[in-house]
C-alpha cells in the first residue's frame, strides 16, 4: 500500500530523494489498452503502442525512467520520443517493465479529489502538447515530437503530487484559486514546502527525459523558440481550461501570435476557440482591414 503524505517536506532535496524511491502508477485504462496488445507484442507497429503510452504523461515517464536504466555506455544521443525509446528497449521488455505497475485508481481510491485533479492536469497535459505539436509544425520546427513531448511532461511533478500529496494538492489548487493576487511558486513553497520547478530540475535529468525540459526551467532559455512554443502550450491549456474567457487568455493570444505570425482569427481557429469568438475576431480583423474582407 502507498503511504501518502500529507505534511509538507522541508524544501526540494527531500521531495527529490522520495521521488526517485517510488514506483510511478499508472492509469488503468492504459494498462488495459496495452494489454489487449500484448499477445502481438513481438509484432506490433510501435507506433500504435507509442500512441497509447502517450496518451499517459505517467507511463510515458516509466519508459524513459526503463530506458535511463538500462541504457547503455556506448549509447551518446538521447531518446526524445516514446516511439524510439521503444525501438531501443525492445517490446517485451517494456511490457515486461509494466507487468506489476501500481494502478492510480486503486492508490487514490479513498481521495476522489485527488483523482479528479489529477485527470484534469493530465488532460491539460495532453492539451498542451497537441497544440505545442501543431505550432512546431507550422513553425516547420524538425523537433516538433521533442517539443510536443516537453509540453506533455511538463507538469508531471504536479502530477505525482496528485498521486502521492492528494490533500496537499488539493490544498494548493484551492488557495491558487483563492489567493489571486498570490504568486504560484510562492502557494507551493507554503504548501509542498518548496517550488514545484525545483523538485523538478534534478529529477527530469534523473529520470531520462528529453533535455528540452531542462531548458524550460532555465530562466537563460526562455526566450528561445522552442521554450516559448512549449511553455505558451502549457499556458495556454492551463488557462483555457479555465474556461474561454479566462482574463489570462488575451496575453496568451497575443504571444503566441508574435510566435506564429498569424492573427486572431486564424489562431482561435487552429486551438479550437467557441464559433462566437472566432467569428467576432474575423469581424474585428475585417473593420480593421476592409479590404481583406
Amino acid at each position: 500500500m502507498t503511504l501518502m503524505i500529507d505534511f509538507p517536506f522541508p524544501g526540494a532535496a527531500p521531495w527529490i530523494d522520495h521521488f526517485k524511491t517510488i514506483e510511478v502508477p499508472v492509469l488503468r485504462h492504459t494498462l488495459h489498452q496495452l494489454e489487449e496488445l500484448r499477445e502481438t507484442a513481438e509484432t506490433i507497429n510501435t507506433r500504435k503502442l507509442a500512441s497509447i503510452i502517450e496518451h499517459d504523461p505517467l507511463m510515458t515517464l516509466r519508459v524513459f525512467q526503463y530506458m535511463q536504466a538500462h541504457r547503455s555506455s556506448s549509447q551518446s544521443a538521447d531518446i526524445t520520443t516514446v516511439e524510439r525509446s521503444l525501438v531501443m528497449i525492445g517490446t517485451q521488455n517494456f511490457y515486461n517493465s509494466i507487468k506489476d505497475a501500481p494502478i492510480v485508481e486503486n492508490q487514490l481510491k479513498g481521495y476522489p479529489k485527488g483523482m479528479l485533479g489529477l485527470l484534469k492536469v493530465i488532460a491539460r497535459a495532453r492539451t498542451a502538447s497537441a497544440w505545442a505539436r501543431d505550432w512546431a509544425l507550422f513553425r516547420q520546427n524538425v523537433s516538433f515530437d521533442e517539443i510536443a513531448m516537453a509540453a506533455l511532461l511538463h507538469d508531471l511533478v504536479e502530477m505525482l503530487m496528485w498521486c502521492l500529496a492528494p490533500n496537499l494538492a488539493v490544498r494548493a489548487r484551492e488557495r491558487l484559486a483563492n489567493e489571486t493576487g498570490r504568486r504560484t511558486v510562492q502557494i507551493q513553497q507554503e504548501v509542498f514546502g518548496a517550488p514545484l520547478d525545483e523538485i523538478a530540475v534534478e529529477l527530469i535529468t534523473h529520470w531520462g527525459l528529453p533535455p528540452l525540459l531542462c531548458s524550460l526551467l532555465n530562466p537563460d532559455d526562455a526566450e528561445t523558440g522552442n521554450v516559448r512554443n512549449v511553455i505558451l502550450a502549457v499556458d495556454l491549456a492551463r488557462h483555457s481550461a479555465n474556461g474561454w474567457n479566462d482574463p489570462a487568455l488575451p496575453d496568451d493570444y497575443h504571444a503566441i501570435e508574435t510566435l506564429l505570425h498569424i492573427g486572431h482569427s486564424n489562431l482561435l481557429e487552429r486551438i479550437g476557440a467557441p464559433e462566437e469568438q472566432i467569428l467576432a475576431a474575423r469581424q474585428a480583423e475585417a473593420e480593421q482591414d476592409p479590404l481583406s474582407s
